[in-house]
């Protein structure tokens, strides 16, 4: 029998501070956030006592936190980088989303930083295996992003780390309006993937830049409908990138919160 979808947000995308985002949901209607920053801070690096006024608060307002974004395997760790820092945050990523009430970490599988096709590879899947190893005794599932890292923008790569790494630990995270920036056609990757796909982040974009889901050249009402059609049942995690320049330090748009919620009943249209 056909449920509601469940909306989710990353939400330091309305506001750095935790109230903000929480406004910004409750403005949507929504009761499920992806946590990512909590005043500029990543959320491994905040305190244990941060934390824990961040847990109290969204229990107390009945939010659910649908899955923490890592920085293990992203930007600003490619594949060259200090793996212990990637082991580190996953230890504490874990502890605090079995604390909150989640199982899903995000991660994404490393720039290549210059190195040969091979060795980035298999450093690439190397990695990532420990880090499953470790997923899988913590008891919390990783979600490979089509983004930045070996496996980022080949459906093909995708299929295949999944098959080296072979853990329960590992599954996908299809993120709608990525391939346009990164020069790709989101919507085929997505056919190849659909049933591998564990969790969602929905945007859009064009040749100018990212738009209101819907309005771009993502073909996110289509991805949505052929995810549905694979039996997706997960969250679908708005992360608009209208209010800020990815992957890059910086202060957020003045009117952040409003195109949030803007792009939030965007992305709830497409849903019959």
């Amino acid at each position: 029998m056909p449920t509601d979808p469940v909306f989710a947000g990353i939400t330091d995308e309305a506001a750095d501070d935790l109230g903000g985002q929480i406004a910004a949901l409750d403005t949507l209607g929504w009761r499920t956030i992806e946590l990512r920053t909590v005043d500029r801070i990543p959320v491994a690096d905040l305190t244990d006592e941060r934390f824990d006024e961040v847990a109290t608060r969204l229990a107390g307002k009945a939010i659910g936190v649908v899955c923490l974004a890592s920085r293990i395997g992203g930007w600003g760790r490619p594949i060259t980088s200090d793996f212990r820092h990637d082991l580190a945050e996953l230890d504490v990523l874990a502890r605090r989303a079995r604390s909150i009430g989640t199982r899903y970490l995000r991660i994404m599988s490393y720039p290549g930083d210059g190195l040969c096709e091979d060795d980035w590879r298999r450093l690439a899947i190397a990695r990532i295996t420990v880090l499953a190893e470790h997923a899988e005794r913590h008891g919390v599932t990783l979600l490979h992003e089509n983004c930045s890292g070996w496996a980022g923008t080949s459906a093909e790569r995708m299929l295949e780390l999944l098959d080296e790494v072979a853990s329960p630990a590992l599954k996908l995270l299809f993120d709608t309006g990525n391939g346009v920036p990164h020069g790709y056609d989101g919507f085929d990757l997505l056919a190849d993937i659909a049933g591998h796909v564990e969790h969602v982040h929905v945007k859009d974009a064009d040749e100018h830049g990212f738009t209101l889901p819907g309005e771009g050249e993502a073909r996110v009402a289509d991805c949505v409908k052929l995810l549905q059609a694979n039996g997706y049942r997960g969250a679908w995690s708005l992360e608009p990138h209208l209010a800020l320049k990815p992957h890059e330090p910086g202060v957020l748009a003045h009117d952040a919160a409003a195109t949030f919620v803007a792009a939030g009943r965007a992305m709830a249209g497409l849903f019959p």
